[in-house]
């Protein structure tokens, strides 16, 4: 479907890339994965043609049409909602547009008629009649409400915006569909949505994404950018995490023979075959692990922070009481009569449509708002460190990275450089990184650093406001790894659903009429049907 030949990019003297040689074959889905900088964006310009590699040729099977997920939030503001819809299939909507023109002009010709014809004949065979009901059908499944769908896109609020332009790249049966994160801005049912319809979706799919339970459940293939090379590896990210790490280990155990390697690598494969029974592309997927040859795994040059929170102490019996709180923000009832009583050791996942009601929350406890009624109390045994989904407030000052974790610092062992140093390069902060301005720092960056604050504060209650956001897979993975082994409790939001359902050991969701509070998995939570129709009352 797509063959790629000696593709080559550099900027400068930096290779993102070298002769690479692939092929994307139809009715596969390809996960692009690679470090932050490695060039996952980049490479999927080259592939729909914005941007032009140094060298090499890329070559799409003739006849056939390719979508892809825009990034320009602007481009169609003067379009109402559906249009925009269907203007992702490109001919369908040159034939409305001319079928249009024709049929509005004063003086309808003869010769007007015969084109006419010809239009309508061409857009029959495009299953023309049925775009408008498609589209509206897409746009109601990405959360898009029906009132919405002749609104300009110009009166469209950011985050809707992303979901118009996903059911734009989905409309109409690409033959080829590139996605670039395009689980962005959405939320669980969402994201849900979405996989089932790639799980169906028979044509080829190549997507960049950061959401792990997503590349797991769509993708039969992983697209690794490493070592300036690309290349394909069968299976799911899951996979290809697991079996990398398995063959550094193996590398970093010389005196272990070949053939105990091969037999650990072949029991690994069989095993994850099986459990490939749990996926809805279960046949075909295990179907390829059977087929694939040991010499295909290969280490990762991935770096990954050391992320450890520690404890100063252990917490007491009494965590949090919260007793009626309420807010509401601009009007609308954000939660109401709240009553949550944490108890030790919980990892609570607060989830809502409402992100806002959770950031209040957190900030309500954290001291940073005020709510409109109700208390709450923490234990006297508990020191609580709170990572915020907005942190631009941290970076305004123009200091070192070693001077503005020096902020946070304890003891005097942690206000030495040398400590400094060591501790910003568990953080991938190294060598003459450690000395540049806090100010210039990237999304995900920042984040780093708001981790390794978290950490010098050794709390015994973690609190995190959406704290996957920004960060690329690997950090997600430490981070998510350091929950898990965190020995304290945790109050948590997050979009991220294997982070969700790895890390939590109960769920509250906030609706405006009350909330659902379950000593449950997210997996068990979203499963059960009673508290889903339940969920949905609370939100009607």
């Amino acid at each position: 479907m797509i063959q790629i030949n000696n593709l080559t990019l550099q900027f400068g003297k930096r290779v993102l890339f070298e002769d690479v040689n692939l092929k994307f074959i139809n009715g596969n889905c390809y996960g692009v994965i690679g470090a932050n900088g490695a060039g996952k964006s980049t490479f999927l310009k080259i592939l729909t043609g914005e941007q032009d590699p140094n060298r090499g040729s890329i070559s799409i099977e003739p006849g056939k049409r390719m979508a892809v997920l825009k990034q320009d939030h602007y481009a169609y503001d003067d379009f109402s909602v559906l249009n925009t819809v269907m203007m992702g299939h490109n001919e369908l909507w040159k034939i409305i547009e001319e079928k249009d023109a024709l049929y509005a002009k004063p003086d309808f010709s003869e010769a007007d008629g015969m084109r006419t014809a010809e239009l309508e004949a061409e857009f029959a065979e495009m299953d023309g009649w049925n775009a408008e009901a498609d589209a509206a059908n897409l746009l109601s499944n990405v959360g898009i409400k029906e009132d919405m769908h002749y609104t300009l896109m110009s009166d469209m609020p950011a985050e809707l915006k992303v979901r118009v332009l996903l059911a734009q790249a989905l409309f109409g049966n690409p033959d080829i569909l590139v996605l670039d994160e395009p689980t962005n801005d959405l939320d669980i049912k969402t994201i849900s949505w979405l996989e089932d319809f790639l799980l169906d979706f028979k044509n080829l799919v190549i997507v960049v994404s950061h959401d792990r339970h997503f590349l797991d459940t769509v993708c039969t293939h992983i697209c690794d950018i490493d070592f300036g090379k690309i290349n394909f590896f069968t299976g799911n990210y899951t996979f290809w995490y697991k079996s990398s790490q398995l063959v550094s280990r193996q590398q970093a155990d010389k005196n272990k023979k070949l053939e105990d390697k091969r037999k650990e690598l072949q029991e690994f494969i069989s095993r994850f075959s099986a459990n490939a029974s749990k996926s809805k592309q279960a046949t075909s997927r295990r179907k390829l692990l059977d087929k694939l040859q040991l010499e295909d795994i290969k280490p990762s040059s991935r770096k990954y922070p050391g992320i450890i929170f520690e404890r100063e102490r252990e917490e007491g019996d009494q965590i949090l009481h919260v007793e009626h709180l309420s807010k509401s923000q601009d009007g609308e009832v954000l939660f109401e009569d709240l009553n949550i009583n944490v108890s030790k050791g919980d990892k609570i996942a607060f989830i809502s449509k409402n992100s806002n009601a959770i950031s209040a929350f957190f900030k309500i406890i954290t001291e940073e708002e005020k709510a409109d009624k109700g208390s709450f109390e923490f234990g006297t045994t508990i020191k609580w460190t709170y990572l915020p989904s907005e942190n631009a407030e941290y970076f305004n000052k123009d200091m070192s990275l070693i001077d503005w974790l020096r902020q946070y610092a304890v003891t005097d062992e942690e206000k030495e450089e040398v400590y400094l140093r060591g501790f910003l390069g568990k953080m991938l902060f190294s060598g003459e990184e450690a000395t540049k301005s806090a100010k210039v720092l990237s999304g995900g960056e920042k984040v780093r650093c708001m981790i390794s604050k978290m950490m010098f504060g050794k709390g015994n209650l973690l609190i995190l406001d959406e704290p996957t956001n920004h960060l690329d897979l690997e950090s997600i993975t430490a981070f998510n790894n350091a929950l898990i082994n965190f020995p304290g409790t945790v109050l948590f939001s997050s979009h991220d659903h294997e982070f969700v359902q790895t890390v939590a050991s109960r769920i509250i969701e906030f609706t405006p009429k009350g909330n659902v509070d379950k000593l449950m998995s997210y997996d068990e939570y979203l499963a059960d049907e009673k508290i889903q129709n339940k969920v949905e009352e609370m939100y009607a």
